[in-house]
């Protein structure tokens, strides 16, 4: 490819990673907010892994452009911030389960659906990519887990409804977790790989 094409691939990438980072960033704060208002282990869990995922981008931002190694160096620490952010919702689960929690089902449902349309644009925008660098095929993993995420936020939601237990909802927050840090393993699995042959 010609120095013109790289740049122009770059660019792109870089403009695709802003309006994911924003996205990410903006859905982390409000599931947080809407996450301690409805009790709901899920939201929290799931603005977490908004979160993790905002500092991933960012951090594939910076890679952008830049030599394997980076790209893979970039790709090991959003790696390590899934498995940390991932091990906190875990922490959260269990005081949940020890202290009680009344998680409402409507505001679980609502709030989760919103993080499931603005998943799936990051998604339909990071798809184009997922064939490239190793920072960008973590962009590609952690968007794809956070679809399920939401999808599991909303059955959990309508479990605690029809069930009247909180448990659905401290089930589907140990889940993202251990989905977060699946995807962190992955990436760091991926990013060794990636140093291997570089």
């Amino acid at each position: 490819m010609s120095d013109c094409g790289c740049e122009q691939a770059d660019q792109l990438e870089k403009q695709t990673l802003i309006a994911l980072l924003t996205i990410n960033g903006v859905m982390f704060v409000v599931e947080l907010i809407f996450g301690i208002i409805a009790q709901s282990t899920g939201l929290l869990a799931d603005s977490l892994d908004m979160l993790a995922d905002a500092l991933v981008y960012g951090l594939s931002l910076y890679a952008v452009g830049q030599g394997l190694r980076r790209q893979a160096g970039a790709a090991r620490v959003s790696g390590y911030l899934q498995l940390i952010l991932g091990l906190g919702v875990l922490l959260e689960v269990v005081r949940r389960w020890v202290y009680g929690s009344e998680p409402q089902s409507l505001l679980m449902i609502s709030v989760a659906l919103g993080a499931l349309v603005a998943n799936v644009v990051c998604l339909a925008m990071v798809a184009k990519h997922r064939h490239g660098g190793v920072h960008m095929r973590a962009s590609w993993i952690f968007s794809a887990n956070d679809v399920i995420a939401n999808i599991g936020v909303m059955l959990s939601g309508v479990l605690v409804a029809v069930l009247g237990s909180r448990l659905p909802d401290l089930l589907i927050g140990s889940l993202i977790a251990a989905l977060v840090m699946w995807g962190g393993g992955k990436i760091l699995r991926e990013a060794h790989t990636a140093t291997q042959s570089a």
